[in-house]
């Protein structure tokens, strides 16, 4: 039986920024010069990737399932958005996504614009590690038990309501215990990874990444007892919506949608599979954090060494 031994990257960019279509052009011809195929995620005919002349020779491929077979690793440039959408693609092959912010804060990217090259220097020569971001499994139920859906995520699942006229009528379960009913704009439920995220907006602390553990955040909820939970990893998180108020629809990392009418009900559980994540450096989540959310450290001493 033959094995084959080539080296192949799917490329995902953001394919309407000029810059980002200049940035992923140099990627593709400084992989290809050291002996790695690239492939293209396809965005359409109206593509501006279409016109670039290194781009438009790629091996182009649908977006989909088998989007990222046989490929080492999904090369993502562009912000958190693209990023999450390309993360699909590698957590459907079971392969490490790698994102270099094109964007704006980029939290999930693990390398900025500047570092391009030095990033692609560390691809070639295979020298980079690679870590498990826990994800979510999603499933939701009709009011008889019916599957309308299933799903996955790995920043959050969104129950949102559908109606911004109405209030959703919600109950929240933990590991199938009632914990408190209250009318809200929807409830998020969270990985670490997605703490920094929509989660946080709505009023949810940071959780450092490396944590296991699953965040609730009830959002804009009309009740006394409505604050941010942490549970655990090995937990149920279930939201059921009350048979009289109005649609929801979940939300899996701001991608991928399941319509939830009245009555239905949403599990959250902790994924089977984790996003494989490459990682370059041993900067700590803390630097990371005060970098992007540009925190007032000036002034810091730090500790007395001679201590």
């Amino acid at each position: 039986m033959s094995v084959d031994n080539r080296r192949r990257i799917l490329l995902v960019p953001h394919f309407y920024r000029p810059d980002n279509i200049e940035a992923a052009a140099n990627s593709a011809r400084m992989l290809q010069q050291a002996g790695i195929e690239v492939q293209l995620l396809s965005a359409g005919e109206s593509s501006p990737a279409e016109e670039d002349p290194v781009l438009q020779k790629l091996e182009h491929v649908s977006p989909g399932a088998e989007a990222g077979r046989g490929c080492e690793l999904v090369f993502v440039l562009g912000g958190d958005g693209t990023f999450l959408r390309a993360a699909n693609f590698a957590h459907l092959q079971d392969i490490p996504v790698l994102g270099v912010n094109l964007g704006h804060v980029g939290f999930l990217a693990e390398s900025e614009a500047e570092s391009l090259e030095d990033v692609l220097s560390s691809v070639i020569a295979r020298s980079y590690r690679v870590e498990d971001r826990m994800t979510l499994d999603v499933r939701v139920l009709d009011a008889t038990g019916e599957v309308l859906g299933e799903s996955w995520a790995l920043n959050e699942c969104s129950i949102e309501n559908s109606d911004r006229t109405r209030v959703l009528d919600a109950f929240l379960e933990i590991d199938y215990r009632p914990v408190s009913s209250f009318g809200c704009d929807g409830v998020l439920v969270s990985t670490p990874t997605g703490s920094t995220a929509y989660a946080f907006s709505a009023g949810g602390p940071v959780m450092w990444p490396e944590l296991d553990a699953i965040l609730v955040v009830p959002n804009n909820a009309h009740a006394l007892f409505a604050k941010p939970m942490v549970v655990s990893p090995l937990s149920t998180v279930a939201v059921e919506s009350f048979s009289t108020t109005s649609s929801a629809v979940v939300v899996m990392d701001g991608v991928r949608r399941i319509m939830m009418p009245p009555g239905a009900r949403v599990e959250v559980t902790r994924g089977r599979r984790p996003v494989r994540w490459v990682r370059l450096d041993e900067r700590p989540f803390t630097d990371r954090l005060v970098e992007k959310f540009q925190l007032p450290v000036s002034g810091w001493r730090g500790p007395d060494k001679e201590r």
